[in-house]
């Protein structure tokens, strides 16, 4: 069952998403870095991000992905069972890495981020200052933060599409291609806005960036109509659909990279705006928004093949595979957090 909305969700969510956690990401690592020190960093880093991605890989991925074989492999027509599956996943492959992408690619930029803290300390300061002179001028800060979007994404995109993963070899090891510069410059840009005091620098609570929320909110909405807009084009007025004339991947790299910041300085801005005002739910569930994050694919997609076969339509599909999803990920997450040793972990 499809539904466009869910299309137009998902186009969303992944215009920007992605580039965003790792700005965020990037916010504490100097914080962290001059805390820790360099080793204690990397270990913590190594426990909190290494450690759940080979779990993800060796048994949660596997797990995850086995009723896309059942769905293709009714009961009855082979005795490949999930040890046989898993078994192939590792020595054959495909060996997907799932949502779980994410861990290693950030735990080697937190490699690549304490290698400067060590070899290169005045690096960070000094582009910290730089950030932090633009505190009074968000208009000029955004400007920056959007050339930089579109240097490190637009190339990469002419280039590679957006379609591309590079994978070394049968290792899950995957990063979007044409996303391989634009995930660092918003990481490492992120290390640059936290390296100074958040209260005091761009992400002041109440500062020029959160005060001027409804202005990248405009700005956002403006970028994503225009992503609209090409997506359109590209189903009805393109003749070659694989093939789109360097006119449109031009203006649809702009436009991407455009959002991706805008949406950067719209989602931070209006959480520091409305700071006070939190959700029960959300704050519930703090606590365990990692291993939600960890464990929900196992549940998504055993949920969408349970209900596959049954016609009922697609908003009430969501309904099921989300409710139940966000539960019994949240439970699980909950029981396993009673462990001491994963509780540190997640």
């Amino acid at each position: 069952m499809r539904w466009l909305g869910f299309d137009l969700v998902v186009l969303f969510n992944d215009s920007f998403f992605m580039a965003c956690m790792f700005f965020i990401s990037g916010l504490f690592v100097r914080d962290s870095l001059a805390r820790r020190g360099t080793g204690n960093f990397l270990g913590n880093r190594a426990w909190r991000l290494g450690v759940p991605f080979l779990i993800s890989i060796f048994v949660l991925m596997p797990i995850a992905y086995y009723p896309t074989f059942l769905r293709y492999h009714l009961a009855g027509t082979t005795d490949f069972n999930f040890l046989h599956f898993w078994w192939r996943t590792l020595s054959v492959g495909p060996w997907p890495s799932g949502p779980a992408w994410f861990l290693w690619v950030l735990l080697a930029l937190d490699l690549i981020a304490a290698a400067v803290w060590s070899m290169a300390p005045r690096v960070l300061p000094a582009l910290s200052q730089l950030i932090f002179a633009a505190r009074k001028r968000p208009l000029t800060a955004f400007g920056i933060f959007l050339t930089v979007s579109i240097t490190a994404y637009l190339p990469m995109h002419l280039v590679f599409g957006d379609t591309s993963w590079l994978e070394p070899g049968r290792f899950p090891l995957p990063i979007q291609t044409s996303r391989i510069l634009l995930y660092p410059a918003y990481f490492f840009a992120g290390i640059g806005v936290g390296a100074v005091s958040l209260k005091l620098g761009l992400l002041a609570v109440d500062g020029e960036v959160a005060r001027r929320w409804p202005v990248w909110l405009a700005f956002a909405s403006a970028f994503y109509l225009a992503i609209l807009v090409l997506v359109y084009a590209h189903h009805n007025w393109v003749a070659d659909f694989d093939t789109p004339p360097l006119l449109w991947r031009t203006s649809y790299g702009l436009a991407f990279a455009a959002y991706s910041a805008a949406m950067a300085f719209t989602v931070l801005a209006i959480f520091l705006r409305f700071t006070g005002s939190g959700s029960r739910l959300l704050d519930a569930m703090r606590a365990s928004a990692y291993g939600i994050y960890l464990l929900h694919y196992i549940f998504i997609v055993w949920l969408q093949y349970a209900i596959y076969d049954f016609s009922f339509p697609a908003v009430i599909k969501f309904a099921i595979v989300f409710a139940g999803t966000l539960s019994l990920s949240w439970g699980l997450t909950s029981m396993l957090r009673k462990i001491p040793g994963v509780a540190r972990m997640i």
